[in-house]
């Protein structure tokens, strides 16, 4: 199925399935269904079953909405003790987006149609409130942990059974451009990986790239990329210059949205670091995982300027995270749109594009995640593997079973709304961009943060190094440093962490 067409059965009012593999644009048909749904007027909630995948599209996590939490079961007088504030969202909202559902567990699924059920007092599939749910079954699945119920993928849940959603199934390729890699990629979602596959594979482990390019590394557990990113920015000489984010919200908002946000509270940077867009840019001059280069700082916001590898070079501005709530904003989190990307874990990687990778799956330890790494790039030639073990070349048996009733599925769907067809032609594509955004204004905002704070975004200069250490070991607090220096607390709490180490501020 085309996207045009599962935007318009979406638009329709269908609760909906939209799957597909990596790369279809189910994210892309995802934010035009919720743009042109709210200018509609309808009520949407946005959410995701992990706060990363939620931020991409700029709500909630699914388990939050509902006010479930890590339950694992509606305990008696649930209703009851629900806040007004949720009551009133679940019972205005006509659209309900969950986003990467393959990851939460059908047992979930039932509690969140059982809150639905019970707040709008209407006894049919999530009182009667459309359903989006979008994902892909051969990424990575629910997590079952020894402590809590055991469950699996959503399409076992009994709200499944009778919601009976429609299911549109993308196929188009948008990401890869080689038809060597798509080939292996398609023969590990059917279970058909052949001897060639692998030892095509096994080629790349050991390759290194031409010249001195500067590659992501794609690792299966956070330990790997955090001492990697930190490593490889120490060895550069220079100044560093640190971005400290600003927040709005409650402090139990901004805590949830931060630990979703792959933007660091502080962002350390010098010339030469490299660096991850972690947002995709309205101008569309780099997308959520391009990866380039610091190459300079704006002289007057002191903004990294970054060439991109598609030779783009661009000053890079802050941006906000919004934590949605319904239609309520709960918090948000302005910050330069950038990591380092030396390293980062395969589980954050979902729903990029990386221009090239070094992926070592050697620890692989989940059905689904060599197929989530394999997939972020977009040919072999920019592949390189480290390493890669016999789970990673391993999807779910499950999520192949389920695929043909999908694929099954989708195509009686095309068949029932052939007449949609037409109107997913004509729809101008005006409508599906969103309109260009203005200069944000932040020379401005830095202007007025500069008035309480009169060197926030500066370079430390090494007589402001020496002045914070002396202080600091005379018994100087965060809050006198901050005003003697000028500089946010966050700022002066970094600064001293880096030299005296993490541990060092209690």
């Amino acid at each position: 199925m085309k996207q045009g067409m599962a935007l318009e059965i979406m638009l329709s009012g269908e609760s909906v399935l939209l799957t597909g593999p990596a790369g279809a644009g189910k994210t892309f048909v995802l934010n035009q269904f919720i743009r042109i749904a709210k200018n509609e007027g309808k009520h949407v909630s946005v959410t995701a079953t992990t706060g990363l995948a939620a931020t991409h599209l700029g709500g909630n996590t699914i388990h939050s909405w509902a006010g479930i939490g890590i339950s694992d079961e509606i305990h008696t007088g649930f209703a009851e003790n629900m806040s007004k504030t949720r009551r009133e969202i679940i019972e205005k909202t006509d659209a309900l987006i969950i986003d990467e559902i393959s990851m939460m567990h059908d047992f979930r699924l039932d509690m969140v149609d059982q809150v639905c059920r019970i707040v709008r007092k209407k006894d049919e599939p999530f009182g009667g409130i459309q359903i989006i749910m979008s994902g892909d079954f051969f990424q990575l699945p629910p997590i079952n942990r020894g402590d809590s119920r055991a469950g699996g993928f959503v399409v076992n849940s009994n709200v499944w059974q009778e919601l009976d959603p429609t299911i549109c199934y993308l196929e188009e390729q948008h990401r890869q451009d080689d038809e060597e890699l798509l080939d292996i990629l398609n023969a590990l979602r059917a279970g058909e990986l052949r001897r060639n596959h692998a030892e095509t594979l096994l080629a790349r482990v050991g390759v290194e790239p031409e010249g001195d390019e500067l590659l992501t590394e794609l690792h299966t557990v956070n330990i790997d990329v955090d001492r990697l990113n930190e490593a490889k920015l120490d060895l550069i000489e220079g100044d560093e210059l640190f971005y400290t984010q600003s927040t709005t919200g409650g402090k139990n908002y901004v805590e949830s949205l931060q630990r979703s946000v792959l933007a660091p509270a502080t962002l350390r940077l010098k010339k030469g670091a490299l660096v991850m867009a972690i947002k995709n840019s309205l101008d569309r001059k780099y997308v959520n995982g391009s990866i380039g280069t610091v190459i300079d700082f704006e002289s007057d916001t002191e903004y990294p300027i970054v060439e991109f590898k598609s030779g783009k070079v661009v000053t890079m501005s802050p941006d906000t995270w919004e934590l949605r709530d319904g239609d309520k904003k709960r918090a948000s989190i302005t910050q330069i749109p950038l990591r380092l990307a030396w390293a980062i874990t395969v589980h954050k990687s979902q729903g990029m594009t990386l221009d090239a990778a070094r992926i070592d799956l050697r620890k692989a330890f989940v059905e689904g995640m060599g197929y989530v790494a394999l997939s972020r790039v977009k040919n072999l030639h920019n592949l390189y593997l480290s390493g890669i073990n016999r789970m990673a070349l391993q999807v779910s048996q499950q999520a192949q079973e389920i695929d043909v009733t999908l694929r099954h599925k989708a195509s009686n769907a095309l068949k029932r709304f052939a007449y949609l067809e037409e109107a997913a032609k004509n729809r101008k594509t005006e409508i599906l961009k969103k309109p260009a955004k203005k200069a944000s204004g932040w020379a401005d905002k830095i202007a007025k943060m500069r008035e309480t704070h009169p060197n926030a975004y500066k370079p430390w200069e090494p007589k402001q190094d020496s002045l914070l250490k002396e202080k600091f070991q005379n018994g100087a607090t965060i809050k006198e440093l901050s005003k003697l220096l000028g500089r946010h607390e966050g700022s002066i709490t970094m600064r001293l962490q880096k030299h005296f180490g993490e541990d060092i501020i209690l």
